[in-house]
């Protein structure tokens, strides 16, 4: 067993037992003394662990923006990575192995018709910059469910993929204080027309910035290069997606989930970097109890570290650590009751700071755009280095489609 599942399995059972403790009492009564030091030494016992666990994390996986941490990432992901099976995958490594020359006529064909005859006089052969190819359906879906996976708004948003990339506008309304009436015989009834808006769907191309590759490697037949692009795609395409997902302006890019959503609650003078237990009650209040039922919070793991210090009126932690084999794997962290979505891109607290979000995070929504575009290329920029260089490009956008209020912040106070 590797030291990073030694570490999960001994966070899995002291979060058992801290779990076990927290619910021996009901909600309304106060724990004894010696019961809430022993729930606050598990509690500090797992956090010594998730600290251990995000330092072996930072040794084995991507740290940060860090371009030789991403190329080591991916170049163990190549190296373990299996041979798919499927015919438009096969077509996918011939291209990227050789170019849209090493394709098969039977496969030439086949990626003729799938994309409607739409494949560009930029793909000729004959030319240094070989050209982009529309790639397989199975490694696009496997590249968004990765992304899913990876990055927390696409986790919880909802997703549409769209044929073309037209402007669409998704019709918004505010119902939540709508109702109905009671008449009387042969009287009419009253009219209450709903007040529509409109929210925009625009996209935007999205660059995975050049890919250069020794071709070396392209020749070793261990390497396995569809896994290796894959990877470098989901962390940068993903990666300034998630971003704009969370915080985008809306302006020439996607108007990110904190920009879309309302005011919850704003904290008292001289919180600018704190949060009160109560702060949270208001803010899960402040969303209408027909979000509430499939609500969760999300915010920066640095922010989840002030939570995790808070305690309700009778003294207890209102953080409860997940556990079952392990988290992320099984039963989920959960404050006040509800599922934590971690996302490093979500402002950290600070003076005026939207730091919390709190609801249904499913009326978010993400458009993509077809399929991923993949371009090969051989021109005299990579041939001097004795490389093949690579680029993708994806046209996607996001915004909120729902104005009642489903999703609302906790802001940090000015000072």
């Amino acid at each position: 067993m590797s030291k990073l599942a030694q570490l999960r399995a001994q966070r899995d059972a002291v979060a058992k037992k801290a779990h076990d403790l927290n619910n021996k009492y009901p909600a309304d009564q106060r724990m004894p003394a010696a019961e809430a030091s022993q729930l606050d030494g598990y509690l500090a016992e797992i956090e010594k662990i998730d600290e251990d666990i995000a330092r072996e994390q930072r040794i084995a996986q991507l740290a940060g923006d860090n371009p030789d941490a991403q190329h080591d990432a991916a170049m163990q992901a190549a190296y373990r990575g299996g041979v798919r099976d499927a015919d438009e995958s096969a077509a996918l490594r011939a291209m990227l192995a050789g170019g849209l020359s090493a394709l098969s006529a039977e496969q030439r064909s086949a990626m003729n018709a799938r994309v409607n005859h739409d494949i560009r006089a930029a793909m000729s052969t004959t030319t240094g910059s070989e050209g982009g190819y529309t790639v397989a359906t199975e490694f696009n879906k496997t590249l968004i469910q990765a992304m899913k996976a990876a990055f927390s708004v696409r986790s919880v948003a909802s997703g549409i993929q769209t044929s073309t990339g037209a402007q669409m506008l998704f019709p918004t309304a505010d119902s939540t204080s709508e109702e109905g009436e009671i008449v009387g015989q042969s009287v009419g009834a009253g009219s209450g027309d709903t007040g529509f808006g409109q929210a925009s769907m625009d996209v935007y191309k999205y660059s995975s910035k050049a890919i250069a590759l020794p071709f070396e490697l392209i020749q070793d037949s261990m390497f396995n290069i569809e896994a290796y692009i894959q990877n470098l795609l989901q962390l940068r395409i993903g990666r300034i997606q998630n971003r704009h997902h969370t915080v985008g302006t809306g302006n020439a890019q996607p108007r990110g989930i904190v920009t879309a959503s309302g005011a919850g609650k704003v904290g008292a003078t001289g919180q600018a970097g704190t949060v009160t237990y109560d702060d949270l009650v208001d803010l899960e209040h402040s969303v209408d109890p027909y979000y509430r039922a499939t609500a969760k919070w999300m915010m920066h793991d640095d922010t989840l570290k002030v939570l995790r210090k808070l305690k309700d009126g009778n003294g207890r932690p209102i953080f409860v650590p997940g556990y079952e084999q392990g988290n992320p794997g099984g039963a989920p962290d959960r404050l006040m009751g509800r599922e934590i979505i971690i996302n490093q891109h979500m402002p950290v607290m600070a003076a005026n700071a939207k730091s919390i979000l709190f609801g249904d995070f499913s009326k978010y929504l993400i458009r993509d755009v077809m399929d991923l575009t993949l371009f090969r290329m051989t021109d005299s920029k990579y041939t001097e280095k004795g490389q093949v260089g690579f680029l993708a490009f994806q046209r996607s956008g996001a915004n909120m489609v729902d104005v009642g209020g489903a999703i609302k912040y906790y802001q940090n106070s000015a000072t």
